[in-house]
């Protein structure tokens, strides 16, 4: 109980402040204005499971897919920080009432389910960014073996909290800008994504001191 409960404390912990359900939910918001709340509902539920496969893909088989495809954890880093740093200037400087024809949205289901994945989910939820920490979780956190199944509950009852908090926060993202007023929820999207950018240079000069370090 012990091991589950702390492997459920690093993951939840390390993922939290990056994907940031309350953060992402306003840009999320952004993106999603033209369609119906019910449709907003979808989506939510759809980012909150893609997003979910997609930290447990990470955390249990991402190292051995970097193996296999030759890609090293630096390069991962640098990549992953562009993209995020490129989402992040992107909704930094948007002029109001833009960002939400940034995504161009199809209100049938194939459309909405599309959306979802890119860019609702991807880069904009659980991005590049999380998808590195997430795999150095797994390289240096014991998930493997028989003996670690305690880790690997904790770690899936935490990317399970992680993906909750993603579905209540997008799902009631339009409650919550009737609550502050949308000139308070604009100036927060853009605080936000302004720490999206700076979270992408960080990640950034991680891979490059990385870089310069094996050489």
């Amino acid at each position: 109980m012990h091991q589950l409960f702390a492997s459920f404390l690093v993951v939840f912990g390390a993922l939290f402040p990056i994907v940031n359900p309350p953060g992402s939910a306003l840009m999320f918001l952004a993106h999603t204005r033209s369609v119906s709340r019910a449709e907003r509902a979808e989506l939510a539920a759809r980012v909150a499971l893609y997003a979910f496969l997609i930290i447990n893909g990470s955390l249990y088989v991402g190292a051995a897919a970097l193996t296999l495809f030759g890609v090293s954890m630096p390069a991962l880093r640098v990549g992953g920080g562009l993209v995020i740093a490129v989402a992040g200037w992107r909704l930094l400087n948007a002029k109001a009432g833009v960002a939400d024809r940034d995504v161009e949205i199809d209100h049938s289901p194939e459309g909405l389910a599309s959306a979802a994945f890119f860019p609702l989910t991807m880069p904009l939820t659980t991005g590049p960014g999380t998808i590195a920490v997430t795999i150095a979780l797994g390289t240096g956190h014991p998930f493997a073996g028989g003996e670690a199944l305690p880790a690997v509950v904790g770690g899936l009852l935490a990317s399970l909290a992680i993906s909750g908090l993603i579905y209540l926060c997008f799902r009631f993202a339009d409650r919550t800008e009737g609550l502050l007023g949308r000139a308070l929820t604009d100036a927060l999207m853009r605080l936000f994504a302004l720490l999206l950018l700076c979270l992408g240079v960080e990640i950034i000069s991680r891979g490059l001191a990385e870089m310069v370090h094996k050489l």
